[in-house]
């Protein structure tokens, strides 16, 4: 029998820390993004979803949303600016950052 740790295996997907909070948590506050990945959303078929590690004062959180505009904005940021600073507002019922 075969043992796993023998087969050199090993994870190649960054993990995301932190408490799991709603986006409207941090609404109109400003954070810290450290960093996302985006993956198909678990709840919605045919759609993303946006896994975003935040910091929050001290507190690392971090926030699941289908905002296609958030997706969007993350997407257009070169690797080399995180972390960055922001605020996420929700003017016309749609998330931004700001």
């Amino acid at each position: 029998m075969y043992d796993f740790k023998s087969m050199g295996i090993t994870n190649t997907q960054e993990n995301l820390v932190g408490d799991k909070i709603k986006a409207e948590r941090v609404l109109n506050k400003e954070i810290i993004v450290e960093k996302y990945r985006i993956e198909d959303s678990k709840h919605f078929t045919g759609e993303k979803c946006l896994h975003l590690q935040v910091l929050k004062g001290e507190d690392r959180h971090v926030i699941f949303t289908s905002s296609a505009s958030l997706i969007d904005m993350i997407e257009r940021v070169p690797k080399d600016r995180f972390p960055f600073k922001t605020t996420i507002i929700k003017p016309d019922g749609r998330y931004l950052f700001s």
